[in-house]
């Protein structure tokens, strides 16, 4: 009987070592996939705020009218959500918690008031106490541009409770710790304990390996002295890391249990022969850790999909600039917002409205609500058509709102859609216009996003899209082919 338990301990032991390799890539993947969302979030956020910064009310020092604009903005998120405007000193000239700005005190973030007005980019803080809030906030920066030159800086502070919320929902089961640092590997979400860490820096073992490279896997012990194997990315959208990890007593556990199960067993085994006692080995052994982690990979298929997308463009793109990484994180954003929507679902396919509303949302505040119309019957589409559609609205809202009907208070959008009833199969038809922006002056050049438009309505729908630069106003017209399900 010695001989078949120390081979099926052989076995054990060797199916221990793949499922931890297993666990470390997945730890990884987690970290990644809830970068993916934060930076969705981030940039979704990032967003709103420039197209506050458009606003000819504010760019006018029109405060007044500007605060109806900013409180459809904070509407978004909650009783909690600050928006401040202040010029290069620091002093606020507007607060949305109060019309009297006069008793403020001025920013007491001065270095970022001075980074947005350098660089004229967006830029994200790190955890830092409020004097507004008096707690602990982050906030988003956003220059406000006025003939050429910064006029303000226009900040908003959003609940931290937006991004305990992200990784309490990705938390797989107990075993796990989830973490998002700041840009200074300080605490500013975390599960669990959130009470007692948010504000501390990241345990020892992990800090220093933070600020040596962007991405890693490693052994560490957490703030309540719990080892770990822990994975961690790093955003190239906010400069924040976004670390997973899984307590070495779920995988260990599991092989001891297994080990004494094997070494009771044993005698009956022998009593069927080596084969019958190689497959209790190896099923035993595996049975319990194996299950939990192939049904955890089920649930966050799609997710780490996107995620492995994400590193790979990211290492592509490393030349790049930042305009165009931030292009191409704000499609892949939009990907993700098909992805959640469609996962809401449970991978059914989706209604045409649904994903329009969807995309356009960062666009639909109170003063631009109005500006965009949408008419059309409602259309059930295939999970691959709307992820395709999703991409393609993603483009024509972004140009709208950097040059078109959305760039300015007084241009409209109205997006028809109808089904054709032509030849064998029916056709979707979408027919988006504006009208009130700038003059349209037609490009030299088709940039990358109207390819994308042009070859993804004929590679992946299946039918074709043309633009119309007319004086007016740009027009898209795309036609899909309908199925029914993918």
């Amino acid at each position: 009987m010695l001989p078949l338990i120390v081979f099926a301990v052989g076995i054990v032991f060797h199916n221990y070592q793949r499922d931890r390799q297993a666990a470390t890539q997945r730890v990884l993947e987690t970290a990644r996939s809830i970068r993916l969302l934060l930076d969705a979030e981030m940039q979704r956020m990032t967003g709103g705020l420039q197209v506050l910064a458009l606003t000819n009310s504010l760019r006018n020092s029109d405060f007044g009218s500007f605060r109806r604009v900013a409180v459809g903005f904070l509407d978004q998120y909650g009783k909690d959500g600050v928006v401040l405007v202040a010029d290069r000193s620091g002093r606020q000239a507007f607060s949305s918690l109060t019309p009297d700005t006069a008793d403020l005190p001025p920013r007491n973030n001065l270095e970022i008031v001075e980074k947005v007005f350098a660089t004229r980019q967006p830029q994200y803080s790190n955890l830092f106490f409020g004097q507004v809030k008096q707690r602990l906030i982050i906030t988003v920066e956003v220059p406000v541009i006025r003939d050429g030159e910064v006029l303000y800086d226009i900040s908003f502070s959003p609940p931290i409770e937006i991004f305990q919320a992200i990784i309490e929902k990705q938390r797989l089961n107990q075993d796990w710790t989830i973490s998002i640092f700041d840009g200074n590997g300080v605490n500013l979400a975390r599960v669990p304990n959130p009470e007692a860490t948010i504000g501390q820096r990241a345990a020892p073992s992990l800090f220093a390996e933070m600020f040596r490279r962007d991405e890693a896997t490693l052994p560490t012990v957490s703030l309540e002295g719990v080892p770990l194997i822990t994975g961690f990315t790093r955003s190239r959208v906010t400069g924040w890391t976004v670390a997973a990890g899984i307590t070495e007593n779920s995988l260990v556990g599991p092989l001891w249990r297994t080990l004494a199960i094997t070494s009771v067993i044993g005698g009956v085994l022998l009593l069927v022969g080596l084969g019958f006692a190689v497959r209790m080995a190896t099923t035993i052994a595996r049975g319990e850790l194996l299950h939990d982690l192939l049904i955890e990979e089920l649930n966050h298929r799609v997710k780490n999909t996107l995620a492995i997308l994400q590193s790979i463009a990211t290492q592509t793109f490393r030349s790049a600039s930042r305009a165009e990484r931030e292009k191409f994180e704000g499609r892949l954003g939009a990907l993700v917002e098909a992805h959640n929507l469609l996962s809401t679902d449970k991978w059914q396919g989706s209604d045409l409205q649904d994903v329009v509303s969807r995309v356009l949302r960062p666009y639909l505040l109170n003063n631009t609500a109005e500006r965009v119309k949408m008419f059309g019957p409602r259309v059930p589409l295939s999970p691959r058509l709307a992820l395709v559609l999703s991409m393609i609205l993603h483009e024509m809202a972004t140009n709208a709102a950097k040059y078109g009907a959305l760039s300015n208070d007084t241009g409209m959008v109205t997006l028809d859609w109808e089904i054709l009833e032509e030849g064998a199969a029916p056709k979707l038809r979408m027919i988006w216009t504006e009208a009130g922006g700038p003059e349209v002056v037609a490009p030299v050049q088709r940039g990358f996003g109207s390819r994308l438009i042009e070859r993804s309505a004929r590679d992946q729908l299946g039918g074709e899209a043309s633009v119309d630069f007319l004086p007016h106003g740009v027009v898209y017209t795309v036609i899909s082919s309908l199925e029914t399900g993918d």
